[in-house]
């Protein structure tokens, strides 16, 4: 039989190009989507590549929801997946005081909760099997804390610090957790990001005008090469027979995840600061650039 793989957030960027790799590889992928549209979107792109991707429909906010969508994948599957992906995630630019509560419950609740909630489902089933494989698709902002994001990098934090108990608590059943932490690349989550930055950047926020210096970098953001280096690590993390635990991605994230623990917190304050251009104008231009080339968040 072939080993199934669920992804979330599989209609586009990250997850639509991992799932399709892994149904090229053999596997037999259950890829989600929000609503039909993007369902049927996925399945006419697995077709262009020549590859067959199932698609079930889950919002990960909703707990009945998450239940319907595993039972859907657990009828086809002898029970549930070998595999979890849990790829979906959303980004939330703004202030720890900007942020209202609808906005972090939102972050916490797609970027950690949900993915709590499937992997209670699955892994019942992967421990009466004796194996199977969880893959959490985290952040770079979960070890190194930034500026104007603090409470999506809280939501990374929270999810590396569960992700590293699963594992513990989880490997004598043969079950292997593995999270990737992965640097900035170019994806359309920097243009959304700037679009819900608009409001503040014309508010009455003491942050306002980092806001608008911001809109224009996270563009430029959005343009950066490709995440082709998180798509190999996510396949190689199903693939392999003894993946790593924790796999750092991207050359800024093995520096920054080395030097940031390490630095004076007054020195690393002060260039992250500069990065978002936040707290008044940085004398040195060649501080700006070293800041925004190695500090900035995207």
């Amino acid at each position: 039989m072939r080993r199934s793989v669920l992804v979330t957030g599989a209609t586009g960027g990250v997850g639509l190009e991992t799932a399709l790799r892994l149904a090229h590889g053999g596997y037999d992928v259950f890829g989600t989507a929000v609503d039909k549209g993007e369902a049927a979107l996925l399945r006419e792109a697995a077709a262009a590549r020549g590859v067959g991707v199932r698609t079930v429909l889950l919002d990960v906010t909703d707990p009945y929801s998450c239940e319907q969508a595993f039972g859907e994948v657990a009828a086809h599957t002898d029970g549930g997946p070998w595999a979890l992906v849990n790829n979906a995630g959303i980004l939330r630019m703004g202030a720890v005081e900007d942020l209202d509560d609808t906005a972090v419950h939102e972050l916490f609740d797609v970027n950690l909760h949900g993915a709590a909630r499937l992997t209670r489902l699955a892994v019942p089933v992967m421990r009466a099997r004796g194996e199977g494989r969880v893959v959490n698709n985290s952040s770079l902002a979960g070890r190194v804390t930034a500026p104007l994001m603090g409470w999506y990098c809280a939501t990374k934090a929270a999810m590396n610090a569960w992700n590293d108990a699963l594992r513990m608590e989880v490997s004598p059943a043969g079950i292997q957790v593995v999270l990737i932490e992965a640097d900035g690349y170019g994806s359309p989550i920097w243009d959304r990001a700037a679009d819900a930055l608009g409001a503040l950047a014309h508010s009455s926020s003491p942050h306002a005008s980092a806001y608008r210096a911001m809109i224009p970098a996270l563009r430029a953001a959005a343009r950066k090469p490709g995440p082709e280096p998180l798509i190999r690590a996510l396949v190689r993390a199903l693939t392999a027979p003894r993946p790593k635990a924790r796999q750092l991605v991207g050359v800024k994230a093995h520096l920054s995840a080395l030097a940031d623990p390490l630095g004076p917190h007054r020195i690393a304050d002060h260039l992250k600061r500069a990065a978002v251009d936040l707290g008044g104008p940085t004398r040195s231009a060649a501080v700006r650039r070293a800041a925004h080339r190695w500090c900035a968040p995207w």
